[in-house]
């Protein structure tokens, strides 16, 4: 055991692609709350404005599949460089989109390329990382996420309001750039099922290719619970509005903190202890962070919620998709690893459709409390898949 563990996890090859990832994210994420408001000023209505994303959404879901199938046969380099240069690509000519429905086209493609750069990074990672090590090195190669989730979206946010969109773009563009030239000097490593794999020898469903039967659990338990997140992501700025908190930042702050100092922590958790009793206490630190964030009405409240965030949430997620990706023959990691991100997406994507209805008949603070039952939903969940692990267990015993 001592000497399994003793494999290498920090080489050059899984650096680059960790720091290359969050160059990646911190990309994207920085654009996430600065397009709504740049597509308004361009007169859309607000259907229009709600389509951004969901048009987003729908594209990193329906491309994922493909990407999945293609990850059972293909060797990851050159996939990894055509995502990550596609999202260059689409981030440098939305200054070209004045015509609303245009910069809605741009979104969907936007959404086909992230849904291929992500489902294909992850995969890469699990590749580089060593089986005794998933749940120590996805719980590092999580924080380029959650990192990149946290810090963009307040830095968009600034140059959006202290300069021009163009500007914005060029540096999400530099940033891009950068990801390219990191991820380029990556030396991935395909599996040996996957280079013995011809396309010839594989059938393609799209359903197979967008649910991991094995794994398929853990992904719905992510659904459930990205779907409470989601409120947060949506409303958290107007809540601070409602509220009269003027430094609401300070969540994104404690929050990326935490994060980033019990990350490595869950990650040793999960690889000698499994991840049921992680999950179980992630969501309820989340829960918990959820319903002071509720009841605050001062920057101290807000802090306390974002440290709760960030070590309940902000290791959730790595966690669910080492528990996803470890239920997962090595062949199928790439579906498995779009099925887990497009749970994501559908999660939040769902929670801003459905808690932006509500939102018009409560305030803020109690549309975060309504949405905190999805936690518990989650729990009871986990709670399951723990006893029905422990009853086949037992089966086998019995039978032996």
């Amino acid at each position: 055991m001592v000497q399994t563990n003793k494999e290498p996890l920090w080489t050059k090859s899984f650096i680059m692609l960790m720091v290359g990832n969050l160059f990646v994210f911190m990309s994207f994420q920085m654009l996430i709350p600065t397009l709504p408001p740049y597509i308004q000023s361009l007169g859309a209505s607000g259907l229009e404005i709600g389509l951004v994303t969901s048009l987003f959404s729908i594209g990193a879901i329906l491309i994922r599949p493909f990407i999945g199938f293609m990850l059972e046969y293909k060797t990851r380099k050159p996939l990894v460089l055509i995502g990550v240069v596609l999202l260059l690509l689409i981030t440098v000519i939305y200054p070209l989109s004045q015509v609303v429905v245009i910069f809605l086209l741009f979104r969907f493609v936007h959404g086909l390329a992230w849904g291929w750069s992500t489902t294909v990074n992850g995969t890469a990672a699990v590749d580089v990382v060593p089986n005794s090590r998933l749940g120590e090195g996805m719980g590092y190669f999580g924080l380029s996420i959650t990192l990149g989730m946290i810090i963009a979206p307040s830095l968009g946010i600034y140059l959006f309001q202290t300069t021009t969109f163009t500007n914005l773009i060029y540096i999400s563009s530099a940033l891009s750039v950068i990801a390219v030239v990191l991820l380029a000097t990556v030396h991935y490593h395909t599996p040996e099922v996957v280079k013995n794999t011809k396309k010839e020898e594989l059938k393609f469903s799209y359903l197979g290719s967008l649910i991991e039967k094995s794994s398929w659990y853990p992904a719905f338990v992510t659904i459930i619970i990205t779907f409470g997140y989601g409120s947060i992501v949506t409303f958290i700025v107007i809540f601070g509005e409602e509220r009269g908190i003027d430094q609401i930042f300070l969540f994104y702050l404690f929050n990326a903190i935490m994060a980033s100092l019990f990350r490595p922590i869950a990650g040793k958790w999960f690889d000698q202890r499994g991840p049921r009793g992680l999950v179980l206490i992630c969501i309820v630190l989340t829960f918990i962070g959820m319903w002071v964030l509720s009841f605050a009405y001062s920057n101290l409240f807000i802090a306390i919620a974002g440290m709760l965030f960030g070590i309940g949430f902000g290791s959730l997620i790595p966690t669910l998709q080492s528990w996803t990706l470890s239920k997962t023959p090595a062949n199928r990691r790439g579906v498995a690893n779009g099925m887990f991100f497009s749970s994501i997406d559908l999660g939040i994507g769902l929670s801003g459709l459905v808690f932006g209805v509500i939102a018009q008949y409560v305030d803020t603070g109690t549309l975060f409390q309504i949405s905190s039952v999805f936690l518990i939903v989650a729990f009871v969940m986990t709670m399951m898949e723990g006893r029905k692990g422990k009853t086949a267990v037992s089966r086998e015993q019995t039978a032996s």
